[in-house]
């Protein structure tokens, strides 16, 4: 009785470079989030997906305070339609975030945000990401024209070079 063949190997394509940690001159503007006792979770450390709740507070806080955001009663609104997330290092309650904001694309009725979340003062993110708006009227939920004021709040958060 002869041993069967063995398997031909597997072509699997390589791993992707990890990131490395933005710093904070990689950055346009910034805001401040502090975390909160709810934030953490059984392991000790803020749960991942309230990283995303920073970066929709530190844009939409940006976007409110330049006149760009009526969140009651704009006639176009932005909805997310993608996200991601690379962790560098933990961040806990009691703590600090500074959030870094830029914007790395705008295009005619969607702009990509980026963002890095920085404890305290740490020159390098905890974590880093970005998000994805398609701005669309209110009432059709189509896809519109960014308006002129969201287009001149966005123009400060330019990527840097």
């Amino acid at each position: 009785m002869t041993e069967p063949a063995a398997p031909p190997p597997v072509d699997r394509p390589a791993a992707p470079a990890r990131p490395t940690a933005p710093v904070r001159a990689d950055y346009a503007a910034f805001r401040t989030i502090t975390t909160r006792w709810m934030d953490n979770d059984v392991y000790g450390h803020v749960n991942n997906v309230v990283y995303y709740s920073f970066f929709d507070t530190a844009v939409n806080q940006w976007l409110i305070e330049h006149g760009a955001l009526d969140i009651h009663r704009g006639e176009v609104i932005g909805l997310v339609v993608e996200t991601q997330c690379h962790y560098f290092a933990p961040v806990e309650f009691p703590q600090r975030i500074v959030a870094g904001l830029r914007v790395a694309h705008r295009g005619r009725s969607s702009v990509r945000y980026e963002v890095g979340l920085f404890a305290d003062d740490d020159e390098s993110a905890a974590a880093a990401g970005h998000f994805v708006h398609v701005y669309v009227d209110r009432a059709t939920k189509r896809p519109a024209p960014l308006p002129e004021a969201l287009r001149a709040a966005l123009d400060p958060l330019a990527r840097p070079r």
